[in-house]
């Protein structure tokens, strides 16, 4: 199948966060927050779910702190990565091993192995900017939430890391930093998927670094370097690097920093009683505002 430039590779995405499983946790600072950030906003949902499915689990933090707010709670840890599962693993405890209260599944978010309507929440931070296909995922996403459940998740917007990027364009027009959906387009994926009352919204981080390597490094360590079809197959030559760092220095700031600055886009939306193969020929559907209720 013909792949367009910016299209994600998926087999390098799952070697990558492979490679990065082991120094993850101490790389990934802004996931780290940004997860705190997600769980935040579930104190101003009245959800008591019985199945959480966390896509994109990674090293199990995020998983285990829904497995402790919601008691009683099946969280299923679900990743591309199986050296991210086995860390997640590790990170539960004996109790909770003998509880059987939290389930590792080694999957793509594009094909969940898991049943129609045995979801109360999809939750995932930062993992969906991975899908090769939104469409595909927010569709699997419908399938396994139940009608009122919750979808709550987090992204990359297309300003991320827009410095970077405009410093390797100043050395050649090969794609060297991974491409990010906009916000509205998200937005519309999600009522392709006939999801329900969809809302977005975004927001902008800077990290700050001493040199232009320091980026490289961190997204290396965090497994989130280029994953695109497009990508040069080669080493990176030392004089097209020099290139691209010196161009990266009229980002520097007052402080004498560079900044690398991350759009973070938020999303929420609810399972709906539309099942996409009832829908007519034409793509069109009336849902009565009864559907879209919740308790």
């Amino acid at each position: 199948m013909h792949q367009t430039p910016y299209q994600l590779d998926k087999h390098l995405v799952r070697e990558s966060f492979d490679r990065a499983a082991a120094g993850y946790d101490e790389a990934a600072i802004l996931q780290r927050e940004i997860g705190q950030r997600l769980l935040e906003r579930l104190d101003l949902i009245k959800l008591q779910p019985q199945t959480i499915v966390d896509i994109g689990a990674g090293t199990g933090e995020l998983g285990a702190a829904l497995a402790k707010r919601y008691k009683g709670c099946e969280v299923i840890l679900l990743d591309l990565a199986p050296r991210m599962l086995k860390l997640a693993r590790a990170r539960q405890g004996m109790m909770a091993r003998w509880r059987g209260k939290q389930r590792f599944v080694c999957g793509d978010a594009e094909q969940l192995p898991l049943a129609d309507n045995s979801a109360d929440m999809v939750f995932s931070n930062f993992a969906i900017q991975w899908c090769s296909n939104l469409d595909s995922a927010f569709r699997e996403f419908q399938r396994v939430l139940k009608p009122g459940g919750l979808l709550l998740f987090t992204t990359f917007g297309p300003d991320t890391l827009t410095e970077l990027r405009q410093a390797w364009r100043a050395v050649d027009d090969a794609v060297h930093v991974n491409s990010f959906i906009d916000m509205h387009d998200i937005g519309d994926a999600l009522m392709r998927a006939k999801l329900a009352e969809p809302v977005m919204d975004a927001e902008r981080l800077t990290l700050t670094y001493a040199d232009g390597m320091g980026v490289m490094r961190d997204l290396k360590a965090m497994g989130a370097h280029n994953v695109s079809a497009g990508r040069h197959h080669g080493l990176t030559g030392k004089r097209k690097l020099k290139q691209m760092l010196a161009a990266y220095e009229q980002f520097r700031d007052g402080d004498g920093l560079l900044p690398a600055t991350y759009e973070v886009v938020y999303g929420h939306a609810w399972g709906s009683d539309v099942r996409l193969e009832q829908l007519p020929a034409d793509g069109a559907v009336h849902v009565p505002l009864s559907q879209l209720s919740r308790k």
